[in-house]
């Protein structure tokens, strides 16, 4: 080849890479104040929600992302590999989300009703195996339950 070809960089890759580097936490301090100052030269913030997306769409996925949040508090407080303690935290945050989350909230009676309803569904149900309907059958004659309808 004879000829120079000159490159020219594509200016939304630029910005996008120094964004990249002021939110990667394995790129120095330095180097992120030499992004940041680079970015506003350009014009431009580290925010890493697009200019493109309006109020209404950024306040949309900020609330999205709340409740997504808030569930994973929800699921953690039932999740049985998860600490007593980071679940007493959990139930924290959700009570200072006014969600009123109440865990074994109904009686020991109720709970086996719930019980003996299960075993109940189990015999009617044909992806049930056999022999998970015969242990079905026997844990309701052992509780006195008669009527299997």
């Amino acid at each position: 080849m004879s000829g120079t070809t000159e490159h020219t960089k594509d200016t939304a890759r630029v910005v996008a890479g120094l964004k990249a580097a002021v939110h990667n936490p394995n790129v120095s301090s330095e180097a992120k104040e030499n992004a940041l100052k680079r970015l506003e030269e350009m014009g431009q913030s580290a925010d890493p929600i697009m200019p493109a997306q309006s109020k209404a769409t950024q306040s949309a996925a900020a609330e999205a992302h709340e409740k997504n949040v808030l569930r994973g508090y929800k699921a953690a407080t039932s999740n049985p590999h998860v600490s007593e303690e980071a679940k007493q935290h959990a139930r924290e945050v959700l009570e200072a989300a006014g969600i009123q989350h109440k865990l074994d909230t109904h009686s020991e009676e109720e709970h086996q009703h719930r019980v003996l309803a299960g075993y109940k569904a189990a015999i009617h149900n044909p992806n049930v195996s056999a022999a998970a309907k015969q242990h079905a059958r026997e844990y309701l004659a052992d509780s006195g339950v008669t009527d299997l309808d």
